[in-house]
């Protein structure tokens, strides 16, 4: 019986995977099309989203490792060491959110506490490459405005899914 159950839902995943990768593969691309800079609503967290409510942990994990190094690959962007950098701080976010939820049960809680300190050790970390002059960048490109409305819609995707799964059971 858990065989069955895992071969669909492997299915699944993978099929999330193929679709996440492609949407993040096409970014740049429907960017340019549409002329609005889609990066600056964080797609790569938005993957990390809907693969933290949709998918299983593992799955979180291996996009979250995964991700920046595939834009690096196929566009050159982010620079190799801003993937390392974007794929720590997506790994913590995945990591904080499930350690989170263990303690404070508060699915709000847990994920708006990831983002947030998972961004932090984003900021710490680049600011120390950027000393280090590992990367020539500046230290906050999207706007603070714009992540922290992103954080908002995140965090409001996540609870409105727990709320309305929690109230199918």
């Amino acid at each position: 019986m858990n065989i069955a159950l895992s071969k669909p839902r492997s299915a699944t995943y993978i099929l999330f995977d193929l679709v996440a990768i492609t949407f993040i593969y096409f970014v740049p691309a429907i960017s340019h099309m549409l002329s609005i800079p889609l990066y600056l609503l964080e797609p790569m967290r938005i993957i990390l989203i809907l693969a933290l409510v949709h998918t299983h942990k593992v799955n979180a994990y291996v996009l979250a490792a995964t991700l920046p190094f595939f834009t690096f690959l196929v566009s050159g962007h982010p620079i190799l060491p801003k993937a390392f950098l974007i794929s720590a701080e997506l790994v913590l976010n995945v990591f904080l959110f499930f350690t989170l939820l263990r303690f404070f049960k508060v699915k709000f809680t847990a994920i708006v506490s990831s983002i947030i300190l998972s961004k932090l050790a984003y900021y710490v970390a680049k600011f120390l490459l950027i000393q280090t002059a590992v990367l020539e960048m500046g230290l906050i490109s999207t706007p603070l405005w714009i992540q922290l409305a992103m954080t908002l819609v995140f965090t409001g995707y996540v609870v409105f899914f727990y709320k309305n799964a929690s109230q199918n059971k």
